[in-house]
Order: C-alpha cells, then sequence, then structure tokens
C-alpha cells in the first residue's frame, strides 16, 4: 500500500467508468482467437460493508496473485481509497481449439471516498483464496460536550 499525492484535487473521479459495464468479451469468430491486444477492463466486484470498528471492502479477484493488485490510498484527494491490477489472460497455442471465453481480463480499477472518520494510516490489506480484504479502522466519534449555563435574572 502507498499514500499518492496527486495536483488536480477538483474531480478524483474525471475519467473513470463508474456504474458502466466493465466486461469486456471477445466477439465469436470462425476461428475463436483472443481479441486484439487493446487494453479492455476486467470486472473487480467490491462489497464494502461499516462495522463499529471499521470500513471493511471484500473484493473478489479469482486468479489474481497479490503481487498484481496495488492497494492505494490518496489523502490529498480527500481520503480516496483505489484498488487495481491486472488480470491476464491465458496465452493461446496455435494447437488449442477454444469452444468459450468468458472470463474477462485486462485492467481493473475502483475508487471509494472514505468517509472523516477513516483512520488513513492504519489500513491494512490481506489477500486470501482470491479475496481482497482491505480494512481501513474508524476513529472514535465523539460526541459533542454539552455545557448548561445558569440564566441570570
Amino acid at each position: 500500500m502507498s499514500i499518492t499525492r496527486r495536483s488536480n484535487i477538483f474531480d478524483p473521479f474525471d475519467g473513470f467508468p463508474f456504474n458502466q459495464s466493465l466486461f469486456s468479451f471477445p466477439r465469436p469468430s470462425s476461428s475463436l482467437s483472443f481479441p486484439s491486444d487493446t487494453s479492455a477492463f476486467a470486472t473487480a466486484h467490491i462489497d464494502w460493508k461499516e462495522t463499529p470498528e471499521a470500513h471493511v471492502f471484500k473484493a473478489d479477484l479469482p486468479g489474481i496473485k497479490k503481487e498484481e493488485v496495488k492497494v492505494e490510498v490518496e489523502v490529498e484527494e480527500g481520503n480516496v481509497l483505489q484498488i487495481s491490477g491486472e488480470r491476464t489472460r491465458e496465452n493461446e497455442d496455435k494447437t488449442d481449439t477454444w469452444h468459450r471465453v468468458e472470463r474477462s481480463s485486462g485492467k481493473f480499477l475502483r475508487r471509494f471516498r472514505l468517509p472523516e472518520n477513516a483512520k488513513m494510516d492504519q489500513i491494512k490489506a490481506a489477500m486470501e483464496n482470491g479475496v481482497l480484504t482491505v480494512t481501513v479502522p474508524k476513529e472514535e466519534v465523539k460526541k459533542p460536550e454539552v455545557k448548561s449555563i445558569d440564566i441570570s435574572g
């Protein structure tokens, strides 16, 4: 995990394909070959839950090694958690006959703006059985102190 600082703080999500289909499948053809080497987005399905102690992100990343995944936080961008990586496709062997290619491949990128109570310096990430878990501890919310004022007169 690394902390990245960027200069444009106005729109850190500009250019990212939110709420769009991130699937990229090859089109069937007579030879059923792989698509060209143009970059495609792979899917990265992520759950985000909040517990009393932390925000927990779980990403399904089957077949991806932890060395192929980056977890970053951008503090100056307004506490943004970014999970990215790349799912590579299998090499095509000329003797192979492909009947179906449905698994997506390519780069993936997901960004989440974290709330103000996130402890940015204590984020932990772990990967087990193809599931990336990122835990963002929360600061204890201090309730405002209420002081009673005597009314004179």
